[in-house]
């Protein structure tokens, strides 16, 4: 597989606190907006240039967009960032709570997301492609990296890890109290250890930003067609993604609440639930300790649900996952949610927020039962992109995120 060193643009150390900024689709508009009003630096204005103007703007409309050009430029201009003298990769490790994980910065091959030897697990929005693709086109960069990860080997593991010693680049604290640690791989032999040793390696998966991954392929056919002399060797060939081992990332629960019965009543909804399941009634939080097994929350009580023989295909990485035993027992035939992506009856609720968050929205009254996840497990996850099937919706939920503004791919 390629790896590929490039010249980032990236912050001063003295800013790069400031600059940075959590990925642009996990914070709304308004997040952004409040963040932008206390530090002008902030790469919001990048990611999210509608908070560049004090009303409603379309991030389809170029003009839009060019605002985010501009904020880069200023943050160039200014000197608060630079551009590296010659290409490097960078080595990237993040600290949260008890968590580690080590990877790297570097740009890779549009080719081998369309060739399919970069996998995917989930489905994309045209519109949300469509408005990225934009973005990349307009800024001219790729300004949130993908998350990818391969399938971890000693060897390969090794050449990332001895170069991840000495004073970093980079070392500080965000404001979701994770650290993160950067070093500078620019010493010619190490960077040619580093591609030399992920060309042993098949195939790398997304394990988060497919509409950034997706949206940074389609900006490259645009600028081949209109550029039918392209080389392959042009910058925007290749798209900015920080690389992981699998052995080191961290999946959480993605819960699910839903806001009625769908005109059962309780004792109703148990009858029909207990019917695929072994329903044994909790007397504390119960937060699902393995897989196959499920929390639900109704009217104050926990229940610890266990799918019965015959509710799924054992042998069917995709009917056997949680979310689709769920899906395929009790939110499509009882609850009558056939189609978690559009229904309005159902919401999803991150593990990042705990299983507190799940009792509190029930207990006010805007959901009626909630079922805490057990997190979906790396290996069925890449065993879907292997087999090249789709997840159900929010079956993932990465922590910690990447840090977007930390290098920047310029086009």
């Amino acid at each position: 597989m390629i790896v590929r060193p490039f010249r980032a643009l990236r912050p001063r150390r003295d800013m790069v606190s400031l600059i940075t900024a959590k990925p642009y689709d996990v914070v709304t508009e308004e997040m952004a907006r409040a963040v932008a009003q206390k530090n002008p630096y902030t790469f919001y204005k990048v990611s999210r240039p509608e908070i560049n103007f004090d009303y409603p703007a379309d991030t389809h409309d170029p003009e839009v967009l060019k605002t985010g050009r501009a904020h880069l430029e200023w943050l160039m201009n200014n000197g608060y960032t630079f551009i590296e003298e010659k290409p490097a990769f960078f080595i990237y490790r993040q600290y949260w709570k008890d968590h580690v994980q080590t990877g790297v910065f570097a740009t890779f091959s549009v080719d081998e997301y369309i060739e399919n030897k970069i996998k995917k697990h989930e489905l994309t929005r045209k519109d949300k492609e469509d408005e990225r693709a934009l973005h990349v086109k307009v800024v001219r960069a790729h300004t949130g990296p993908v998350f990818l990860m391969y399938k971890s080997q000693p060897d390969v593991d090794e050449v990332i890890m001895r170069n991840a010693k000495g004073e970093p680049e980079y070392d500080f604290v965000d404001e979701s109290g994770v650290r993160h640690v950067v070093w500078v791989v620019s010493d010619e032999k190490e960077v040619e250890a580093i591609v030399q040793a992920f060309k042993k390696v098949d195939a790398f998966y997304i394990a988060d930003g497919h509409h950034r991954a997706a949206a940074a392929v389609r900006a490259a056919i645009d600028f081949r067609n209109e550029n039918p002399n392209y080389t392959g060797n042009e910058e925007y060939n290749y798209f900015l993604a920080a690389l992981f081992p699998h052995n080191q990332l961290k999946i959480l629960d993605y819960n699910r609440v839903v806001r009625d019965l769908n005109n059962n009543s309780e004792g109703e909804f148990l009858k029909k639930v207990s019917e695929k399941f072994n329903v044994e009634k909790v007397n504390a939080i119960y937060k699902p300790e393995q897989k196959h097994a499920i929390g639900m929350y109704l009217s104050g009580t926990w229940y610890r649900l266990e799918p019965k023989s015959g509710t799924y295909e054992s042998d069917d990485v995709i009917d056997s996952l949680d979310v689709s035993i769920l899906q395929n027992n009790i939110l499509a035939p009882i609850l009558g949610i056939e189609n978690p992506r559009i229904d309005k009856r159902i919401d999803f609720v991150g593990g990042i927020l705990g299983i507190e968050e799940l009792i509190r929205l029930v207990d006010s009254g805007d959901f009626k039962v909630a079922f805490a996840m057990y997190p979906t497990l790396i290996s069925d996850l890449i065993k879907v992109a292997d087999e090249g099937k789709i997840m159900p919706p929010k079956s993932t939920w990465f922590e910690p995120k990447l840090k977007s503004g930390i290098v920047v791919h310029l086009i």
